[in-house]
């Protein structure tokens, strides 16, 4: 019996404790009664030696570190991966509840919502990692947006240059650039003059001053262009004034070859006095018909405030007869002040010279600012209204004359 125990204990010596020292043991390498029964051994076999005793305690420790090693190694890398592929899934099931998810997360992403501390934090977290995804994609959208607006805008040039390149077009421009030359030079000599009186500078600011040279700019083009043009007149214009500066930054190196006149003397001066008529809307005349012996003037004036007056007064003081279009005659008028604006005057006059038509004319009017053209004048009409007004009136006195008789006595009578 001590000779089997001597030998089971070289054998445990010899395989098992170190192996289990190096390696670490799993719980159940051994049955429950092998243990019982090799303790039992080591007991006997210790009572026969007292010298050779097993430590059992460093045993366990030897077991349990290994075991610890063995499972740390094995399990931390599933648990990461676990966790990760959990997050997916919840941002999965979050994207499908219509919650606030990005479509694309990166592992770090990732990571730094696993590690939020509560919900609330992983909501806002995911919340921005989704706007900054939508930023992003609104961004790439407004630039390939551009990029097509670009290579049409590119497209475009490149047909208008091949345009202007044909031979056709450009011998075309040249010929029609030289006809309303030749018209306007014509012009200067027999033409109709039409002044711009130029004298209302101080009466404006900066920018009523520009948006008024734009408009002279518009009425020179249309003048040009007509088949029977004024002859212009700039009148009371200064050198090196804000009308000046304007037109140099229009027409540059052009303005030197204008065909009209321009002079610092007042149209007075010019012309004789009982054939100026100043048109301003504020005239108490209206103006019936278009007399071509007539100089027309237009006062060079843009006026957000509307200065009523201002014309009239500067006609009135130099002693010239005035005149209004008929506006309130053919126009049923809806909203606005009854100013109009200078090319709008330009090509009113032309029409007028060419046609002698007031419903042609007046077409260039700006539409929001009346309803309709009316066959009688609105004074007229408004006369008409008053009259079936009192006629009503009239008879619905009598009535009440007849029901006050009907239910009063004969004394009482209504006066």
């Amino acid at each position: 019996m001590q000779s089997a125990n001597m030998l089971l204990k070289k054998i445990v010596r010899s395989s098992v404790l170190p192996v289990a020292a190096q390696h670490g043991m799993k719980r159940d390498l051994f049955p429950l009664s092998r243990t019982l029964s090799l303790s039992l051994c080591l007991k006997q076999d210790n009572s026969c030696k007292p010298s050779e005793k097993l430590d059992l305690d460093a045993w366990k420790k030897v077991m349990k570190s290994g075991l610890q090693e063995e499972v740390s190694e094995t399990v931390s890398e599933p648990q990461e991966l676990s966790s990760l592929a959990g997050a997916r899934e919840t941002l999965e099931m979050w994207r499908l509840a219509g919650k606030l998810v990005p479509e694309n997360i990166s592992e770090e992403q990732l990571k730094t919502f696993t590690e939020c501390p509560s919900k609330s934090a992983k909501k806002k977290y995911l919340k921005y990692l989704y706007l900054r995804e939508l930023h992003k994609k609104n961004d790439k959208r407004k630039m390939e947006e551009k990029r097509e607006r670009r290579l049409e805008a590119q497209e475009q040039t490149s047909k208008t240059d091949e345009t202007k390149k044909s031979p056709f077009l450009s011998l075309w421009t040249s010929t029609m650039d030289k006809v309303y030359n030749w018209r306007a030079a014509q012009s200067m000599i027999f033409g109709q003059p039409l002044v711009f009186d130029m004298s209302y500078e101080k009466d404006m600011s900066v920018r009523e001053v520009a948006n008024t040279v734009k408009q002279l700019v518009q009425s020179e083009g249309c003048n040009r262009r007509a088949v029977d043009p004024f002859h212009i007149h700039l009148c009371n214009f200064k050198d090196d004034s804000l009308y000046h500066r304007e037109f140099l930054k229009h027409y540059k190196e052009a303005w030197g070859r204008l065909l009209i006149t321009v002079t610092e003397q007042c149209y007075t001066e010019v012309f004789p006095k009982d054939k100026l008529i100043y048109l301003t809307a504020d005239s108490p005349k209206v103006m019936k018909t278009f007399d071509h012996d007539k100089i027309y003037i237009v006062g060079s004036m843009v006026d957000k405030n509307i200065k009523t007056g201002v014309s009239l007064a500067r006609a009135k003081r130099l002693g010239l007869e005035t005149a209004a279009l008929p506006l309130d005659k053919y126009l049923l008028w809806n909203t606005g002040a009854k100013n109009l604006t200078l090319d709008q005057m330009m090509q009113i006059l032309l029409t007028l010279k060419d046609t002698a038509d007031w419903k042609k004319a007046l077409e260039f009017v700006p539409k929001r600012k009346y309803c309709g053209f009316v066959s009688k004048p609105v004074s007229e009409l408004k006369k008409t209204l008053d009259l079936v007004n009192t006629l009503k009136l009239g008879k619905r006195r009598e009535e009440v004359q007849k029901q006050f008789a009907k239910n009063y006595p004969k004394k009482y009578k209504l006066k």
